[in-house]
């Protein structure tokens, strides 16, 4: 028994005080009830949620048989808020995989109940979210699981068809009970604030609806998205994959498109030829172009060595955001195409949690004025800064000058005298894993040059160009540069299956479940290797593009052409008594395709040079440099991870 001296006193100001606490609970809901905890609650059941699916009239008819084009969109959404007269908030997902590939580590599909109802949706946010009085709406794309129309890959379809329900949420679009017929239904249980999520091509579509400007989107959390679907297939004017989007059209499609799509993948092959050239497909699928119509915020992942949708795409969507003001955050990792719940997921959960409670719920919980960008610095180790690129960051410009050996040089800020060269022949076998790993040693394939051992580290921020003056010895020939830490560390291993992770038998729960969905998953780890060097950045360009980044034209051997790659966005340390490197050669094998010949190609190393993003600028290379030692002729070639093999050529990672 409790003593009577351990008993509070309660005034009767206070039992008042409770009691309109309470009745303000009851009247009012979560949202402004637990304004003072900062945070939405679990208080909904999820057992007893909501289930239904809508058809949403996108006003298109992709698939030309006279009826516009209704696309599904699957709802769970908590029972009390309606019951209270309240209106709620979504987050919304849009993907083409629900039904041919599935989301996340597990590949998970959506599942319905006997009656079509929505059971099982991928991934936690409707098992963690909904009980804290969320909706969850996942939407197949035109021309995928149950929806109309075609897909468009990237295009006016696919975005139309997320567009729409946003509209809808909002309350201007149509939407209907069935597929074809049923009767009219509108989203009386919304508040018409919408956040979009997803990764790849979902993190795709959601850059590309808040790039229309659409009112209702609040913001966007794109993880591993594609900004511009030109430089997902190619890279000034290099081919990345053998095939083009009307190929990708047809691996996701669902099979009852049958003949009616056709039309559209015969218009996807036209507008996208293999000559690398830009055409108004590629003009009509560039989100960059829009980012001043950005409304919404952007809460931005990546992995800074993904290999299939690679890291241009976040350093240009973010560069543009940046230069129109859009209120933004970045979390970049060290993975390759992985989802931060598979590498960070207690922190992740955490901080997604507070910035959907913030933009969609209205939480004044600090989320925008907390550190704008996290960086994954070694496996599982995280830092933290202001915003991104680092403060201080200020583009320097290294130049290579030639060493002691052919193909051996030294990277500093000293220019090359006039007439010296390095030549090197491009040989499709090899590729910046063979070039990294031999940096110190002449090889016929690739130009090196490096600094000496740093005496400090040295932080490179943000995103790079290499300017290169190159005769070829053929009239087509691709070019190669990479940016190499030459030293030991212990990193994720990206080029292996899991991309940098390793799945785990056990499982964990992340919100409330029921047999159907549960709401528990695989755990994971760091996949980690101990290597002797590290690629932390690449650019690649067609040489034939060097007067015009949107045409090729073929080359007059044994004339010289200046051309300026754009290196991939990244944040890296260079840690003291490393080496920074710039490697340059030809095809890097198993990233981009070789040209129809194999040229060699001689680099004017007085009209070559590095704009690197460095965190203080030239002051910090001078001090990491001052009195470094010339870089050694290496004899032996280090420890690395495997050579990149191709990536996939669907930007989906379930």
């Amino acid at each position: 028994m409790t003593s009577p001296a351990r008993i509070p006193r309660i005034s009767f100001t206070a039992l008042v005080l409770a009691a309109v606490a309470a009745l303000l609970s009851a009247l009012l809901g979560p949202s402004a009830a637990q304004a003072a905890p900062g945070e939405s609650r679990p208080v909904y059941s999820y057992d007893h949620a909501i289930r239904e699916s809508v058809w949403v009239d996108t006003g298109l008819d992709g698939d030309a048989d006279g009826r516009t084009d209704r696309v599904a969109a699957d709802i769970v959404r908590p029972a009390e808020p309606a019951q209270q007269g309240r209106r709620i908030p979504v987050i919304m997902d849009a993907s083409p995989y629900y039904s041919c590939c599935g989301r996340g580590n597990e590949s998970q599909k959506k599942t319905y109940d006997d009656r079509g109802r929505p059971a099982g949706f991928p991934l936690f946010y409707d098992n963690y979210f909904v009980p804290r009085g969320y909706a969850t709406v996942l939407v197949d794309l035109a021309g995928t699981n149950r929806s109309d129309g075609c897909v468009d890959v990237g295009g006016p379809s696919d975005i139309r068809s997320a567009r729409a329900v946003v509209d809808w949420l909002a309350g201007r679009g149509r939407a209907y009970t069935a597929r074809t017929g049923g009767r009219p239904v509108a989203a009386g249980w919304s508040n018409g604030r919408t956040g979009m999520i997803g990764k790849s091509w979902d993190a795709t579509i959601a850059n590309g609806v808040a790039a229309t400007g659409v009112s209702g989107l609040k913001t966007i959390v794109p993880i591993s998205g594609i900004s511009s679907w030109y430089d997902y297939y190619f890279s000034q004017g290099a081919p990345l994959y053998d095939s083009g989007p009307d190929s990708l059209a047809g691996l996701v499609e669902s099979p009852q498109t049958g003949t009616h799509c056709a039309a559209v993948q015969r218009a996807l092959a036209a507008g996208a030829p293999r000559s690398g050239d830009w055409t108004p497909l590629w003009t009509a699928r560039d989100y960059v172009r829009d980012a001043g119509r950005v409304r919404a915020s952007v809460f931005l992942v990546h992995g800074m060595q993904d290999l299939n949708v690679r890291t241009r795409h976040a350093g240009q969507w973010w560069d543009a955001l940046a230069r129109h003001g859009v209120e933004r955050k970045i979390w970049l990792s060290r993975t390759g195409h992985v989802d931060p719940f598979d590498y960070r997921r207690g922190a992740w959960v955490t901080t997604l949690h507070h910035w959907f409670d913030h933009y969609l719920m209205g939480y004044d919980n600090g989320i925008e004025r907390a550190p704008g960008a996290d960086v994954e610095r070694a496996p599982g180790h995280w830092s933290t800064d202001a915003r991104w690129p680092a403060p201080g960051t200020a583009t320097t410009v290294l130049r290579p000058r030639a060493g002691s050996a052919p193909g051996v040089g030294v990277l500093g800020t000293a220019k090359a005298p006039r007439g010296t060269t390095e030549t090197f022949t491009d040989d499709p076998r090899h590729g910046e894993a063979d070039w990294a790993a031999r940096a110190g040693q002449p090889t016929a394939d690739k130009a090196g040059f490096s600094t000496g051992a740093l005496r400090r580290p040295l932080r490179l921020s943000g995103s790079g160009t290499v300017t290169l003056t190159a005769t070829p010895s053929t009239s087509t020939a691709h070019l190669s540069a990479v940016l190499v830490d030459l030293g030991p560390a212990t990193i994720r291993d990206y080029t292996a299956d899991g991309e940098g992770i390793t799945t785990l038998d056990r499982r964990t729960c992340w919100g409330l479940g029921t047999p159907a969905d549960t709401g528990c998953f695989k755990e994971t780890a760091a996949d980690t290797k101990k290597v002797a060097y590290t690629v932390f950045s690449r650019g690649w360009a067609d040489l034939g593009t060097y007067a015009d980044a949107r045409k090729g034209r073929p080359l007059t051997p044994g004339k010289p052409y200046t051309i300026t790659l754009h290196l991939a966005a990244s944040d890296h340390v260079v840690p003291a008594g490393h080496r920074l490197a710039l490697l340059v050669g030809g095809t890097d094998a198993g990233l981009i395709d070789p040209p129809a010949s194999r040229p060699a190609l001689t680099l004017d190393l007085s009209r070559t040079s590095a704009a690197l993003p460095l965190t203080g600028g030239a002051p910090a290379f001078a001090r990491a440099t001052a009195g470094a030692p010339r870089p050694p002729s290496d004899n032996a070639p280090p420890d690395g991870l495997a050579p990149p093999h191709a990536p996939s050529r669907l930007p989906a990672g379930g």
